[in-house]
């Protein structure tokens, strides 16, 4: 068994000098591992001694220095000892921890889970939400509920959890809570991220959890048919709200939208597609769509009035737009592939709609023609 190296010792700061005062700092070293921390003593550059790691001289002064570094190196040992006898690896900065009263020697389980918490909830509103920080917090409460349950006691040092409390508390989570696997999951991913930071920021010297897996088991979620999602899109509502409900429901189905981004979609991001993109979307040169274009209107198939707008983008740049009307137009009009597709598209997707539909939309460059969608 390899021979445990401990040792403290104290040195001074020379680039905080001020006024020939220079601060006091030690450090601890336990193989191979160090930590520096502040005595918060100082002492007059000319009066410290480099290799005795202490004050020179017999004065008042060098004495009451060396008091208060005796008094600390006696303290650093203590914690040392202490934490040696109940840990089989102990390291420089546990034991500087435990001399500063912070750290692993008194970092308990829900203080740590309360602290992530408050710091989770500050960020609440800028890129985390609200019910995310309510789903910690359930969490952390089934938590403080498995430990007064399981080791009758209000908390726990983090030093003490072993690998069999995760699989306990999913345990307790079942029987106890009576939550179901998705759930269950979920509270051992915040609990195991908790205990896994801990362990990363240097509070505990290994990760309990680090072996523990657990599958969440999400059912797959029933999607409609074909046939159930026409019928809904015929249905005659009595009430005009759940038609309303079922046009953001069937629009969602079409654009792949999340009920968040139809939430907060405006009109600003309905935007008109130009020429450009005309050519680039039916894969054709620009005087194909121009002359497609003409004909629809020479037919008199669409009014130029109804499908096109000239806007201004700068005070030397202005581009016709177009609507989805006039793309369907081309897209039976124009012989290509990327014109297959869209009219395929559309067929497959729109051709059940009942209600004249006037929707604009823009189709950027740098999107690849298989991905686009109607």
């Amino acid at each position: 068994m390899a021979r445990s190296t401990f040792k403290v010792l104290f040195y001074v700061n020379g680039s905080k000098e001020r006024n020939g005062i220079v601060p006091i700092m030690g450090r601890v070293t336990i193989n191979g591992t160090v930590a520096q921390f502040s005595c918060k003593q100082s002492v007059p550059k000319t009066l410290w001694d480099i290799k005795g790691n202490r004050a020179k001289g017999k004065s008042k002064e060098a004495r009451d220095i060396n008091l208060a570094l005796d008094n600390i190196k006696a303290q650093i040992i203590k914690h040392y000892q202490r934490i040696s006898d109940r840990e089989a690896f102990v390291t420089a900065e546990m034991v500087r921890n435990a001399y500063q009263g912070i750290g692993s020697e008194y970092e308990t389980l829900l203080k740590a889970f309360d602290r992530e918490n408050e710091v989770f909830k500050k960020r609440v509103g800028k890129d985390r939400v609200m019910a995310t920080y309510r789903s910690r917090v359930v969490a952390r409460n089934h938590v403080a509920a498995f430990i007064k349950s399981f080791y009758r006691r209000t908390d726990m040092s983090m030093l003490e959890i072993t690998p069999d409390f995760i699989k306990e508390f999913a345990a307790y989570l079942s029987t106890e809570a009576g939550l179901h696997n998705g759930t269950i999951w979920e509270k051992c991913m915040w609990l195991k991220g908790v205990v896994m930071r801990a362990h990363f920021n240097g509070l505990i010297p290994r990760n309990p959890f680090a072996q523990f897996h657990i599958s969440p088991n999400v059912k797959e979620r029933e999607y409609l048919t074909e046939d159930e999602l026409k019928a809904l899109m015929t249905h005659e509502f009595g009430d005009a709200k759940l038609s309303y409900i079922r046009d953001i429901f069937v629009f969602a189905s079409f654009t792949a939208l999340s009920f968040v981004d139809i939430k907060e979609l405006t009109y600003d991001n309905i935007v008109e597609v130009n020429g450009e993109e005309l050519v680039s979307l039916f894969g054709v040169i620009a005087p194909s769509v121009r002359a497609a274009i003409k004909t629809v209107y020479k037919n008199e198939i669409l009014k130029e009035y109804e499908v096109q707008r000239y806007i201004r983008i700068s005070d030397k740049i202005s581009v016709d737009v177009y609507s989805l009307e006039m793309v369907i137009a081309l897209a039976f009009r124009i012989r290509s592939y990327g014109a297959e597709r869209v009219r395929n598209a559309i067929l497959e997707r729109l051709y059940l709609r009942k209600e004249k539909t006037s929707i604009f939309f823009s189709l950027c460059n740098s999107i690849k023609s298989s991905e686009y969608q109607a």
